[in-house]
Order: C-alpha cells, then sequence, then structure tokens
C-alpha cells in the first residue's frame, strides 16, 4: 500500500520507472521481440525505405534495422551500467580518500580532478579514445576518465562534513583501524547519496556512450577504408 501510494503520488516518477522497465524488458525480451535475426543479411533488400515487413527500413546489408535497434538496447544498458559503475567506483574511492586524509593527497587528486574539468568532457574523450583506439570498450574507459570528478568531488564533500561527527573522533580515540572507520562509519552514511547520483546519471551516461560510439564508428570506417 505505501509502495502503490509513493507511485500515485509521483506522477514523473511513476511514468520514467515504466519507461525504464519498458526499455529493461525490451533488451531482456530481445529475441522473442525481434522481428528478424540482426545478423541475418539479405542483400536483395538491401537500403529498403520503412514498410510494414521492416517498419524501420533495412541497412546497405539488407539487414532489419528495427531488430538491430531492438538488440542494440542490450549492449547500450550493459555499457552504460558498466561505465556507471566504473565512475562510481573509481569517484567514490578517490573522493573518500581525499576527503578523509586531507592534505597532500587531497591537494593532489582535487588538482587532478580541477583538471579534467576545465576540458568540455566530450572532446576530451575524443581524445583519449584516439589515442586508445577505435573501439567501445575504450570508448568506456574515455568517458569514465572524464566523468569521475563529479562523483569524487561529492564523495569528499560528504566525507568532510561525517568525519566532524564525534562518534568518527571516538572510533580514532579508541584506535580503530582507518579502513574499518571508512567502511564502518563513513560509507554507509554516504552510499545512499552516490547511488542516487549515480542512477540519475544513467541516462546522461548512456547519450554520451552513444555520441562517442558514434564517432568511434566513424574512426573505425576510415581504418578499414585506409583513410
Amino acid at each position: 500500500m505505501k509502495l502503490a501510494k509513493v507511485f500515485k503520488e509521483n506522477k514523473q516518477f511513476t511514468l520514467f520507472s515504466i519507461l525504464a522497465l519498458v526499455v529493461v524488458g525490451v533488451a531482456v525480451f530481445a529475441p522473442q521481440i525481434a522481428p528478424y535475426d540482426p545478423l541475418d543479411a539479405v542483400m536483395l533488400e538491401s537500403l529498403q525505405a520503412p514498410s510494414s515487413a521492416h517498419p524501420f527500413g533495412t541497412d546497405k546489408l539488407g539487414r532489419d534495422l528495427l531488430s538491430r535497434v531492438i538488440f542494440g538496447t542490450r549492449t547500450s544498458l550493459v555499457m552504460t551500467l558498466c561505465l556507471v559503475a566504473v565512475i562510481f567506483v573509481i569517484g567514490t574511492f578517490l573522493g573518500v580518500i581525499a576527503g578523509y586524509f586531507g592534505g597532500i593527497v587531497d591537494g593532489v587528486i582535487m588538482r587532478i580532478a580541477d583538471m579534467m574539468i576545465s576540458f568540455p568532457g566530450l572532446v576530451l574523450a575524443i581524445a583519449i579514445a584516439g589515442m586508445l583506439g577505435p573501439n567501445l570498450v575504450n570508448a568506456v574507459i574515455s568517458i569514465a576518465a572524464v566523468s569521475w570528478t563529479k562523483y569524487a568531488r561529492l564523495a569528499r564533500s560528504m566525507v568532510l562534513r561525517v568525519k566532524k561527527n564525534l562518534y568518527i573522533e571516538a572510533a580514532v580515540v579508541n584506535g580503530t583501524r582507518t579502513w574499518k572507520i571508512l567502511l564502518v562509519h563513513v560509507l554507509p552514511n554516504m552510499v545512499t547519496q552516490m547511488v542516487v547520483t549515480a542512477a540519475a546519471d544513467i541516462g546522461t551516461m548512456m547519450l554520451e556512450l552513444a555520441s562517442l560510439s558514434s564517432l568511434v564508428l566513424v574512426l573505425q570506417r576510415r581504418h578499414r577504408n585506409g583513410d
């Protein structure tokens, strides 16, 4: 009943939750939903316009574009979740280290973060992807390399606030090990907000990954053609 009340009172949340479940459902049940095999090439049907047989048309190899979009949902979701997880772990770890230990460690991590923020994110990601090579894994690495700063700064600010609490000082006085203080007293007080931030970034990360992936595809084609 409480859950139903939450959905009823938050109509936008309900709408977007339904859309998210639809996308996940399409990815999970792609083999049952897709009308054709996305890899089945029929050269006689290449570059067809949208029709009843092929609602999205076909590509130059005669593959059904609707089926390829449906199966592509799997790749998009998996790579986006991996990207968000990598950014979450790296950013949170560096932010916690910087906020708790302070001093030189804090200065080095935050200066690196400031340096990354000073460049346009997508442009820097393109440069990194160009150095690493044109593939989807390198695209994830490139975006992660320029996106962890947000989580690091947020985690650092939350650690600085938590450090002021008396139970942290009591744990230090009692000789509690640093790793135990971080795991038992610091992380539980910040993980909820960090997870919410990560969940809110899934859509943005998916768009950035799609944008960079399209550029990677262009680079791959040029490389194959010897340009």
